[in-house]
């Protein structure tokens, strides 16, 4: 018997099935042992001696490992072909050796790019032993990133309030967000004019032909700046004689793009599918895996973690052999194509992702996939077959005009590209923002002499427009061009920017949060080599070249931690003054912009004596008065006073809507630090403060008017009385949104205005569900089953305070934002529930911190009592298992820093 290891429960069960009796197929549901979330477990002082633990999971998969190797012949390593696979494969051989729970049994390390039974069967006969230097990459990468995470995160956390965790390639890629936003910013708009001519032949045919020179002078796209000069230009088009100069036609090809690396399939399927980077991820490790098609488990694709774009020979022939029975002959080149990776380093690149077998079409599988997975195996389907293909052939015709008007020579061009013959194109065509890309229309039969007609001048105004935010696609495809991070791990780093708030994701366009301008800048000012784009790609080469058997993993970490440890310290005498005057100079135009009026920016409208600036509290930066406690005006980091959230508050921060018909008090909408809010009256004496409501999401500020206001203040309102108890039924809006509440027992509405208008009955009917629970969550939505946890119980989804969750047992595991809880697999849960067990986490009550004063106390009571006394309770008293509660504790901040 063999005991064969690879990551997923799914793998397993696939590859069991190909290799039969003889082998026993275990999983170890990915990586199982880390770094501990704590000081330490990197330490540079020890040679970079790393520290690793196996969680309470883990170890249970460990041991049934090590049990299965008791009698057998072989262990098997078939985790996956790239350094994280490499590195699995250590940490289960480290593992075992660690426990001498191998014997006389042999090692070996297979591996396959494809889940298909020829292939696994191949990869058998072909063992090998663990790479070194692949496993010594994965090393530096994990020190690195527990370096930076966990020395520089206590920093910002002691000098920037709000900032939760910085990272060696998230924060280079936050900063990618940031400077896009300040280009937007600084961007000032340029007026220009285009001068188009609707031209006919003498046949009628009619086609536009635009001003490109006047005098002999080139006219470029910006030169016409003025409505002046283009009105100029077109009185003298009216009036002129258009006669053909010269047509040009010359042929040119369209050559199709290599097949998917996992880059460029990130990229391409945001594009063309709408899918985020991580569902793509997932999606595609899905048909990596294995999809049941009629009672047999088959892999549809190859590994999708790749920086190749070449495909093995014989996927090239079956190809070819495909498009030579399914087109004509012209589709089909003479050779097969070859492709080159633009990589420096493909040392983590095998074959590109390709289908395991191109005659099993798309519209084959169809109904065996769920409508993600079969729009991405379409995608990558068409794409590997298109790239075997003949180029497009197209004609690009260009004829100069010239207009002779009254002594004047104005010059225009015509242009047109049409396909001649479609080659690749029949099949696949990328969305591209590359002009060139696109056809153009065909220009009518010209030649040089000929006369044409005038039929309009149109001219037509203009501006220049900023560059536009980066989506999923542009943003991934920047970091790879500079060299930022790897493919494999792009996905994870643009969720960890919106998990932790950094950057927003509004309309496919990624926008910094204040948060993450605030990280930025602080980063920019004090770890600037930490963030500058070439330092950061830099380091990824060495990790190629410590991949490649070129460089010793140590010397790189010693390099690194030199310089690092110096940047570090020179921060811890940093004054929060000094910190908060770097951050007002980046951000002045932001935090700061100009005034309407020409007036100083940061003279505080409310005082008129005070200047503003960046301020910070326990919930983070906002912007204050310097003459504070006398002047309390706060707002907003980026809040200012044009912007929709506050239009319609005066200079001084506040709106009077009226008075209040109940006692005369102005009801009056503010600007504060954690945004518009309606307030009735003004605080008589210092300390008193009068009521307040804040503005709900998604009500307009400027609209809003004094019955609104007054509604607002009016919560909560009684709705009416239960039946039962005799007790008002109250409605209001709470930390969490709208609910409905009978005597501390709360439940959730659907919405803001539902608060106003919820009725008696359906009070009392959500609030008796509530009290009956009946499967639901504490938000009133029914808990969904997913199935059954492969190590028993069932697994649940739910919906939580804090967004939805999926529960086993006493783990609850939020999905994050990028997944889609109305589609969420079972596999996909189990993972977020290893994950969060892996981190720690678990049911109520853990990792609860004890409370100030119990601490004290606790920190108190020995020292009060005599020596002789305080021996006895210290091998006794409860009080000694307390540091394990509070170790706990220590874990969760530390986890997600690195992370």
């Amino acid at each position: 018997m063999d005991v064969v290891i690879v990551e997923s429960p799914a793998k397993a069960k696939t590859i069991n099935k190909y290799l039969g009796p003889g082998y026993e197929v275990l999983a170890s549901y990915g990586h199982v042992r880390d770094l501990p979330p704590k000081d330490g477990s990197v330490d540079p002082d020890s040679d970079f001696h790393m520290l690793w633990e196996v969680d309470a999971k883990s170890q249970k998969r460990l041991s049934d490992i090590a049990k299965a190797l008791k009698g057998a012949d072989r262990l098997i390593l078939a985790t996956d072909p790239d350094r994280e696979g490499e590195a699995i494969s250590w940490h289960v051989l480290e593992f075992l050796r660690e426990k001498k729970a191998l014997k006389d049994q042999k090692v070996q390390r297979v591996v396959f790019n494809a889940i298909t039974k020829q292939s696994v069967l191949d990869a058998m006969k072909n063992p090998r032993e663990i790479d070194g230097a692949l496993v010594d990459a994965y090393l530096a990468r994990r020190a690195l990133d527990y370096l930076v995470g966990f020395t520089l995160s206590p920093v910002l956390w002691r000098k920037l309030p709000g900032a939760r965790s910085a990272g060696r390639v998230q924060s280079v890629a936050l900063r990618l967000v940031c400077d896009r936003e300040l280009e937007i910013e600084s961007f000032v708009s340029q007026e220009y004019w285009s001068l188009v001519a609707l031209l006919a032949t003498k046949k009628g045919e009619v086609f536009e032909a635009r001003l490109v020179g006047a005098d002999g002078k080139k006219i470029n796209r910006l030169d016409i700046g003025k409505g002046e000069e283009a009105e100029a230009f077109k009185r003298a088009l009216d009036f002129a004689k258009f006669t053909v100069a010269s047509v040009e036609s010359k042929p040119g090809k369209r050559h199709p793009w290599p097949p998917f690396t996992t880059s460029t399939l990130q990229q391409e399927a945001s594009r063309k599918l709408g899918m985020s980077a991580s569902n793509t991820m997932r999606t595609a490790q899905r048909l990596y895996e294995g999809v049941d098609i009629g009672g047999e488990t088959v892999g549809l694709i190859t590994y999708m973690r790749t920086d190749g774009v070449q495909i093995a020979p014989e996927a090239i022939s079956q190809v070819r052999s495909f498009i030579g029975r399914s087109y004509d002959k012209r589709y089909l080149p003479g050779a097969p194509r070859m492709y080159k990776t633009k990589q420096k380093n493909a040392q983590e690149a095998h074959e590109a992702i390709r289908p395991t077998d191109v005659s099993r079409r798309p519209a084959d599988v169809r109904k065996y996939l769920d409508r993600d997975q079969f729009a991405l195996y379409e995608l990558i389907w068409k794409r590997t077959i298109a790239s075997q293909m003949e180029s497009a052939e197209v004609e690009r015709t260009t004829a100069d005009i010239v207009a002779q008007a009254g002594g004047r020579g104005l010059e225009l061009r015509a242009t047109g590209t049409v396909t001649t013959f479609d080659g690749f194109l029949t099949l696949y065509q990328e969305d591209t923002d590359d002009p060139s890309d696109e056809d153009g229309s065909r220009l009518p039969q010209l030649a040089a002499h000929d006369d044409l007609d005038r039929r309009e001048i149109k001219a037509t105004q203009h501006f220049t427009e900023p560059p536009p935010r980066y989506t999923e696609a542009s943003l991934v495809k920047k970091m790879e061009e500079l060299g930022i991070g790897r493919p494999s791990t792009y996905a994870a780093t643009l969720s960890v920017l919106q998990d932790r708030g950094y950057v927003t994701l509004d309309k496919k366009r990624f926008t910094p949060s204040d948060n993450g301008r605030l990280l930025t800048a602080f980063l920019e000012s004090f770890f600037r080599r930490y963030v500058e784009y070439d330092f950061t790609a830099g380091l990824e080469e060495k990790l190629d070249l410590i991949s490649d058997h070129e460089l010793n993993w140590k010397d790189v970490l010693r390099d690194f931690w030199k310089d690092f440890e110096a940047a570090i310290s020179g921060t811890k005498e940093l004054r929060t003054t000094e910190v908060l005057d770097a951050l007002n100079e980046i951000l002045g135009p932001h935090v700061f912009p100009a005034r309407a009026d020409g007036g100083d920016p940061r003279q505080c409208q409310v005082c008129g004596t005070g200047r503003l600036s960046l301020k910070t509290g326990k919930f983070g930066a906002f912007i204050g008065c310097s003459n504070y406690p006398e002047c309390r005006y706060t707002r907003q980091l980026s809040v200012p006073a044009n912007s929709d959230a506050t239009a319609g508050v005066g200079g001084d921060g506040v709106r009077v809507l009226g008075p209040d018909p109940d006692s005369g008090l102005d009801v009056s909408v503010r600007d504060g630090r954690f945004g518009p809010y309606v307030q009735l009256g003004e605080a008589v004496e210092k300390g008193d403060k009068p009521k307040r409501a804040s503005i709900p999401k998604g009500w307009s500020v400027p609209e809003l008017d004094l019955e609104k206001a007054l509604s607002l203040l009016s919560l909560p309102r009684e709705v009416g009385l239960d039946p039962e108890s005799g007790k008002p039924i109250l409605a209001g809006i709470g930390r969490y949104g709208p609910y409905v509440q009978l005597d501390g027992t709360y439940a959730s509405l659907t919405g803001v205005d539902e608060v106003f208008e919820v009725g008696l009955n359906r009070a009392v009917t959500l609030i008796a569900e509530k009290k009956a629970g009946g499967g639901k969550s504490r938000f009133g939505a029914p808990a969904k089953n997913l199935g059954d946890h492969p190590e028993g119980g069932s697994v649940t989804m739910r919906a939580g305070r804090f967004g939805p969750y999926v529960s086993h047992g006493k783990i609850n595991a939020t999905i994050p934002r990028s997944m889609d809880s109305e589609t969420i697999t079972l596999d996909e849960a189990v993972a977020l529930i290893t994950a969060k067990a892996a981190s720690g986490g678990g049911g109520k009550g853990r990792g609860k911190a004890p409370s100030k004063s119990k601490k004290a106390a606790s920190a108190k009571k020995p020292a009060a009592e005599k020596p002789a006394a305080a021996k006895k309770p210290a091998a006794k008293k409860p009080a000694a298992k307390k540091p394990a509660a509070k170790k706990s504790v220590a874990k969760k901040p530390a986890k997600s820093a690195a992370s």
